[in-house]
């Protein structure tokens, strides 16, 4: 009993130095520079799809947006993101870069990173994280990430209240 006790510590412990160190390394955010360029494409894009903006700062030395990418793109949120949100990742450098476009969406980067706003199709901001909700994606489950996209998802044309498959 003791070993199978020894083992699932190790196991758990494993899994949390393990993750951060396979997402190390990945190139997920954009040179800053980009980030505008990037927001007016997903204007477009999200307008003729009719999906919702997801802006994701942060930047790729950071680990909890690593891990939060990886829960973008996993079985269970990978469709749901694709169908209901553009993504754009908005890189702030070493808290230097892209200030303007985080004051603009309404996101603190004093509470950390990663950081999400909410846009609609035509841009009107929705929602931004303000107290660093998912500062500590490390420590969360993939099912945040979940909640948040089901959450912020736009309504499919007639669904109503009373729809629940919608």
């Amino acid at each position: 009993m003791k070993t199978a006790v020894k083992l699932l510590v190790f196991g758990a412990l494993l899994t949390v130095a393990v993750v951060p160190a396979l997402s190390a390394g990945r190139d997920i955010y954009p040179p800053p520079a980009q980030a505008k360029a990037d927001i007016a494409a997903a204007l477009k894009a999200a307008a003729a799809a009719h999906k919702r903006i997801l802006l994701d700062f942060g930047g790729n030395w950071c680990p909890d947006c690593q891990v939060l990418d990886i829960y973008f793109h996993n079985a269970v949120n990978g469709p749901l993101l694709a169908a209901n949100f553009v993504l754009v990742h908005v890189n702030v450098g070493q808290f230097d870069e892209n200030l303007d476009l985080a004051v603009k969406y309404g996101i603190s980067l004093k509470k950390g990173v990663p950081a999400l706003a909410v846009l609609s199709d035509r841009g009107k901001l929705l929602y931004s994280q303000r107290d660093g909700e998912f500062e500590a994606m490390s420590r969360m489950e993939s099912s945040t990430v979940t909640a948040f996209l089901e959450h912020w998802r736009p309504a499919r044309p007639g669904c109503s209240i009373v729809m629940t498959n919608c």
